[in-house]
């Protein structure tokens, strides 16, 4: 009867086994018991090379969410890419219950986690319709057009705004610490993720807000245009072409929910920045009622210092629109200021489809 391959002594079995067995005993291993002992050592070091391979390279046995529970593995994997999920600063659980909340979340990848990005999920009120954020780089998602869910993302940095049920003025910001990018796109999906886990944390998500679908193109430096600054027919430098020459002009691509423009001179100078914010969450509800009249219908609003004397907001088709000036240092190209507001309410309040400001 011919024996099965279970019978046979070992070193005469066929195929893989065999050349295995024939290595070994070129090594020395001559007998059944030291290929044996040498077959459980190779058994030990893969499971171990294994294990840590998917230590490393996997969140298994890793948390479901960070940050108190307000970014979910998925998000950040969207986002960042697979790998082993940890945060860092505020260590355990972060309650996004106060208005200036952050935490920092890292996903690693690589045998021992060696490659590592990070993010900080903030939670932030600005008194001035998020200022902070306005960057006319920026790619804007709108909530008319992506089911509700609105703010920007530059690759490095992104925002979303609350949902309304959480009264307004609130937004979150995600920011990469190392300078690499994850994309436009992934960021802004990161955003929306955590205002929505924020949301839930304060008992004010009535609904989830989807990941944004439409990001609009970034806006990209150019000349001044001297009758028409930032984008907007009407604005005009008063000194005209000739002393709107070296100056550059760069404006967002869409005014929902918050448009931004620079103007300056050189890569690093700035002289002026306007924004137009019509998103009303982007401030909270009745914050600048009954503040003192500006230009027009326009009030100044409610800021840190009272009344706040370079942003005024205006009812545009039932909604609060708000208008932000800022001139800083260069003073040449807009020499008088309050022609320049009427001309930027006027200008602005057309772009944005309100109904006329000044009389």
């Amino acid at each position: 009867m011919p024996s099965t391959p279970s019978d046979r002594p070992l070193g005469q079995t066929d195929g893989p086994l065999k050349r295995a067995d024939q290595a070994l005993a070129r090594r020395g291993f001559t007998t059944g018991r030291l290929r044996l002992r040498a077959a459980a050592v190779l058994v030990a070091i893969t499971a171990a090379v294994s294990g840590a391979l998917l230590y490393g390279l996997t969140n298994v046995l890793g948390p479901d969410a960070v940050c108190g529970g307000a970014v979910s593995a998925d998000a950040l994997h969207d986002a960042l890419g697979p790998g082993r999920i940890s945060e860092e600063d505020n260590g355990g659980s972060t309650a996004f219950q106060g208005n200036a909340s952050s935490c920092t979340a890292t996903v690693g990848s690589g045998f021992l986690g060696q490659s590592r990005r990070s993010v900080q999920v903030g939670l932030r009120s600005d008194l001035d319709t998020a200022v902070s954020e306005a960057d006319p780089a920026a790619r804007l998602f709108g909530a008319a057009a992506n089911g509700g869910s609105s703010g920007g993302s530059t690759g490095a940095r992104a925002w979303a705004i609350l949902p309304e049920a959480c009264g307004g003025g609130l937004h979150t910001r995600v920011s990469m610490t190392r300078d690499d990018s994850v994309g436009d796109a992934g960021l802004a999906r990161l955003a929306v993720a955590a205002a929505n886990g924020i949301a839930a944390q304060r008992d004010c998500a009535q609904s989830r807000l989807p990941a944004p679908k439409v990001l609009s193109a970034a806006g990209t430096r150019q000349d001044l245009a001297a009758g028409e600054v930032c984008g907007l027919p009407g604005l005009a430098v008063p000194g005209g072409p000739s002393a709107a020459r070296g100056y550059k002009q760069q404006a967002s691509t869409a005014f929902d929910p918050l448009w931004a423009c620079e103007v300056g001179l050189g890569e690093n100078s700035t002289a002026a920045v306007l924004t137009i914010g019509t998103e009303p969450r982007l401030r909270a509800p009745n914050l600048d009622k009954d503040t003192p009249v500006a230009f027009g219908r326009a009030h100044w609003t409610m800021g840190h210092s009272f009344p706040n004397n370079d942003e005024v907001v205006v009812t545009c088709q039932g909604r609060p629109a708000y208008f932000k000036l800022r001139l800083l240092g260069d003073r040449t190209l807009f020499p008088d200021t309050a022609e320049l507001w009427k001309q930027f309410l006027t200008a602005g309040g057309k772009a944005v489809g309100c109904e006329p400001i000044l009389p």
